[in-house]
């Protein structure tokens, strides 16, 4: 009798164990440089560093439950810039950066890859970080759920047309949340490509075809490539078409475009270089000069 409860109890104790592991969306590495300050004494920054990690991997973000090897793997590389001690203020540039993996094949594809040059914060050694959605006081847990809900949004889009559109939303009810914040980053109008600007532009009704663009490109581009390579480079070619070129011609000065391509640039020539009609290459390079024209001698390598 004893042998069977014990036994229960083991297995009532795993099941709780993989609902909790179950959960959370997020697989993150978070990388402190502080080589800018010289700074002696970095246990601040290697505390900070753990309690940045273990609040975005320990965090259950959303309602949608991830098995463990369905977590988004993404790296937060944070450069300390300045560094207060006595205000225990910080001034830093973080690259953020989340991966996800192509279907039936050991290729990862970058997901959203991004400088934010105004990631500064408060925080004391042992400071134990808390977010309330609802009532956002904190600089940097403010950061943080920003990051976390606009990647995990992104995911969603890839896997299914406008798959992301709730969790955007609470990414957008966030910077609204956050105006009272006295930070850089949260203004509309401040700032092109600052956080406010990179949520507002992707939801807008007038950039639906770039939202678009992540299942086209994703789901039925990449994915398809292991099954079929050809169909696949044709579908990436008609979402370039409908979605990159479409939403940049809606809003033509929106920054997503030229952000995308950037982080895009080495995959898309090796998409097509030395593939496809030569119709094909001459117009994906002129749909990407258009969008993208600094990128111009590396977009030379699409029509070889």
């Amino acid at each position: 009798m004893k042998k069977n409860v014990y036994i229960m109890l083991i297995t009532a104790l795993v099941a709780l164990f993989n609902m909790k592991a179950a959960g959370q969306e997020l697989s993150t590495k978070v990388v402190i440089n502080s080589t800018k300050v010289g700074v002696t004494d970095k246990s601040v920054f290697d505390n900070l560093q753990q309690t940045l990690e273990q609040f975005v991997n320990d965090r259950q973000w959303t309602e949608l439950q991830f098995q463990k090897n369905e977590r988004i793997v993404c790296n937060f590389n944070i450069t300390i810039d300045k560094y207060d001690k006595t205000n225990n203020m910080f001034e830093c540039t973080a690259l953020i950066q989340a991966n996800r993996p192509v279907y039936n094949s050991q290729y990862t594809t970058t997901l959203y890859n991004n400088k934010d040059a105004n990631f500064n914060f408060e925080f004391a050694e042992f400071d134990q970080l808390n977010f309330n959605e609802e009532t956002v006081d904190n600089q940097l847990t403010a950061l943080v759920a920003y990051y976390a809900y606009l990647i995990i949004g992104l995911d969603l889009d890839s896997f299914a047309p406008l798959g992301g559109s709730e969790i955007l939303q609470r990414c957008y009810n966030l910077v609204n949340n956050a105006q009272n914040l006295n930070f850089p980053g949260w203004k509309a109008f401040d700032n092109s490509r600052n956080r406010f600007a990179i949520i507002n532009d992707y939801l807008d009704e007038s950039m639906k075809p770039f939202r678009q663009l992540q299942y086209d490109y994703y789901r039925k581009g990449l994915d398809e490539m292991a099954n079929n390579v050809e169909r696949g480079r044709t579908n990436i070619s008609d979402a370039l078409v409908n979605g990159l070129k479409k939403s940049h011609d809606n809003r033509p000065l929106s920054l997503l475009p030229q952000i995308w391509t950037d982080y895009k640039l080495d995959e898309l020539t090796s998409i097509y270089k030395g593939k496809g009609t030569q119709k094909e290459k001459e117009e994906i390079y002129e749909l990407l000069m258009s969008i993208n024209a600094s990128q111009a001698n590396e977009w030379e390598k699409v029509k070889q």
